[in-house]
């Protein structure tokens, strides 16, 4: 659901918020990359950054005290879904353990002596 909204937004939002923001680097002068300062950002980095803003503000704008206080020290919107994905969904482990079980549980499953459908 959350998706569809933010899609229908700007389609490349959802973009930022599952692969996160496009980085803003620049080598320093031992030529090692260094995040830009907003002052060596040019207007296609500072487009970079708007679109990762638009993507917290639809993420942020829905939830709960209890669930803000969860993401409020992210600082990307990718941050923001992976946060509250784990909070909700679990980690890919996590998923992959419920399906194995859920399964199991099917496989297993049988009437018991005396119960009718």
């Amino acid at each position: 659901m959350m998706r569809d909204h933010i899609i229908g937004e700007d389609y490349e939002l959802w973009n930022i918020v599952t692969d996160g923001p496009l980085a803003t680097i620049k080598k320093n002068a031992k030529g090692v990359d260094v995040p830009k300062t907003r002052a060596d950002c040019t207007a296609e980095d500072l487009k970079k950054w708007e679109k990762n803003a638009k993507a917290k503000k639809w993420l942020v704008c829905g939830l709960s005290p209890d669930e803000y206080s969860r993401i409020q020290s992210c600082t990307t919107s990718k941050e923001i879904w992976d946060t509250l994905q784990v909070a909700h969904e679990g980690t890919p482990q996590v998923k992959r353990s419920k399906g194995t079980l859920l399964y199991s549980q099917y496989e297993n499953f049988s009437m018991k002596e005396g119960e009718s459908i």
